[in-house]
């Protein structure tokens, strides 16, 4: 009986979150269908502003992995890496993860299905998937939309953050599932 309950409840939330932005935004006063329209449009330019931007990332992704770069850097980190008793096969997802989310989510995909989704480097893709960000494209994208110019601080922490969550993700993936 709870499980149907819950079931129901998944999915009338987002019907009734927007009922209840609706019927906000009415007893307020506001033109909602309007203010929908404004922020449509207004986000339809941003959309646009930021094209320029996701054509150099994803071109400088692409030329990372191509000419062996990304290579290089995994034939650098093996030796730390094995030191540490991570496995080189998680490597790459490890560095394009701060690079690119659907780069990554390729060599995710790529892991699952080479050593299962169950097995201990599934796992911990799926794990570095949901705890790590896009860095650099985050900084590209919406620091480039906006303007910001000064951004090396934002750089340091969110790399730190990655590294930091990709530890964490293989210590508790070692915990747990090992």
């Amino acid at each position: 009986m709870p499980a149907a309950i819950l079931d129901t409840l998944s999915q009338w939330t987002v019907p009734a979150l927007f009922a209840v932005v609706l019927v906000a935004g009415a007893l307020r006063g506001i033109k909602v269908y309007d203010a929908f329209v404004a922020g449509a449009e207004e986000g339809f330019s941003i959309a646009v502003k930021l094209i320029p931007y996701l054509v150099a990332m994803l071109m400088a992704i692409g030329i990372f992995r191509e000419t062996g770069a990304m290579d290089m850097l995994m034939a650098l980190l093996h030796p730390v890496t094995s030191f540490l008793g991570i496995p080189g096969e998680i490597l790459p997802l490890a560095v394009m993860r701060p690079l690119s989310g659907s780069g990554a989510l390729g060599v995710a995909t790529e892991l699952i299905q080479t050593y299962g989704a169950d097995s201990f480097i599934g796992r911990l893709a799926s794990t570095m998937q949901g705890t790590t960000d896009t860095t650099f494209f985050v900084l590209t994208i919406y620091f480039g939309a906006v303007g910001v110019r000064r951004y090396k601080y934002s750089l340091y922490t969110g790399l730190l953050a990655d590294v930091t969550s990709f530890l964490a993700s293989v210590y508790f993936c070692r915990i747990f599932f090992k």
